[in-house]
């Protein structure tokens, strides 16, 4: 069975972006149902040395279609839109990730299999083909991130479940 490079980035970045949208959205409404204040969940950290939840959302998307976009560049370093600064933007900017990520065809990207893609960071410039800075880079990032905000909404008190951070499973139909 071959899979495509699409299949591998696109595709799981889709069902990823997609849980945490959902999962994001019921943090929000937990806060409005139960008087919590959403800024304390988007301030709330693991442990001090720890980035917050913001950080960890914004990554999501940085490490989905930030990748892509870096693909395409043939440079990714980090960063990410910072713009957003409470729960609500945080939502719309994964959810203009999500649509933005479901415009892209597999053509397109499997296109950029072999290319060169730099990650460069504090003067740092470490070589990767497409399909290994996706696979081995962008993939681990995005889940480490993915996790990490699920974690910090289920500690402080948001009923969600590994169901809700699936997202999408792509089924044979």
């Amino acid at each position: 069975m071959a899979i495509s490079l699409y299949d591998v980035s696109v595709a799981s970045f889709l069902q990823t972006v997609g849980g945490v949208a959902g999962f994001l959205e019921r943090g929000l409404a937990h806060c409005q149902d139960n008087g919590v204040d959403p800024q304390e969940i988007v301030t709330s950290k693991m442990c001090e040395d720890m980035f917050d939840f913001r950080f960890q959302v914004i990554s999501v998307a940085h490490h989905s279609l930030g990748a892509i976009e870096g693909v395409k560049a043939g440079v990714f370093s980090p960063g990410g839109d910072q713009s957003a600064q409470d729960l609500p933007a945080l939502i719309a900017l994964i959810k203009d990730a999500q649509a933005k990520l479901k415009a892209i065809t597999p053509d397109e990207i499997n296109a950029y299999e072999g290319k060169d893609v730099f990650f460069e960071f504090r003067g740092t410039k470490i070589p990767f083909t497409a399909e290994n800075f996706l696979m081995s880079f962008s993939l681990p990032n995005l889940h480490f991130h993915a996790t990490t905000a699920y974690d910090l909404l289920r500690s402080r008190g948001v009923p969600i479940g590994k169901r809700d951070y699936m997202g999408q499973l792509r089924m044979k139909l």
